[in-house]
């Protein structure tokens, strides 16, 4: 399974698929309408931030600091050496959220020692109620190594904007109830820290796998 994005800066050959971008385009535009609030107002919209990853016409990643499920304060440099496979979403998510930890999971036991070489990361976008206890006890029922981040939401929303990822409550949201809609790629960053492409959603973990190992042979 070919990466995509970004690969004008990493050398990677990709395989385009402009009509799955326009899908993908389509559907962001439709799914994450919901009104947002006015101090967020300037940032990127869902089109915006989506349309930029699936292009690779924009900078990804970057720097973070956040809080892990043991509440210790990491940092992407914490990760350097590893691949690292990134995923954002939120521990009440109903199903998306847990079937992609689980094919992610899933992927890496088919690594087998390999998998050492990776680091799987979950990003909360639902840091007003993912504190460092509760994604303790969401991230361990996934990979052992699976590693949860949490952070003040300007934190949160500055990590997520800066790997192109959009979330917002959503307009129904009552106090203490409420989803977060958000988008689902899965983020493949270097063992410098470079960010390498994304994957889709929805992928099996067959799929993961042969993207992660492709990623970890040497060139």
């Amino acid at each position: 399974m070919a990466l995509s994005g970004g690969e004008a800066r990493s050398g990677v050959g990709v395989v385009r698929c402009p009509g799955v971008w326009r899908i993908w385009l389509a559907l962001a535009c439709a799914v994450f309408s919901a009104p947002v609030a006015a101090n967020e107002a300037a940032e990127p919209s869902a089109t915006e931030l989506i349309e930029g990853l699936l292009s690779g016409r924009v900078p990804v990643g970057g720097p973070f600091e956040l809080t892990d499920q043991a509440g210790h304060r990491r940092t992407d440099t914490d990760f350097r050496g590893k691949l690292v496979v990134l995923y954002f979403g939120y521990t009440s998510c109903p199903d998306v959220c847990p079937t992609e930890l689980q094919s992610i999971s899933l992927a890496l036991d088919q690594l087998g020692a390999a998998a050492k070489a990776v680091q799987p990361l979950f990003i909360t976008v639902d840091p007003e109620r993912d504190t460092p206890a509760r994604l303790a006890g969401f991230v361990s029922a996934f990979h052992p190594r699976l590693i949860g981040l949490t952070g003040s939401p300007a934190e949160i929303r500055k990590t997520a904007i800066a790997y192109r990822t959009f979330f917002a409550k959503n307009s129904i949201a009552t106090a203490g109830d409420y989803s977060v809609d958000h988008s689902g790629f899965i983020y493949l960053v270097g063992k410098d820290g470079r960010y390498l492409g994304f994957l889709p959603p929805g992928l099996p973990p067959d799929a993961i796998a042969d993207a992660i190992r492709a990623r970890l042979e040497p060139d």
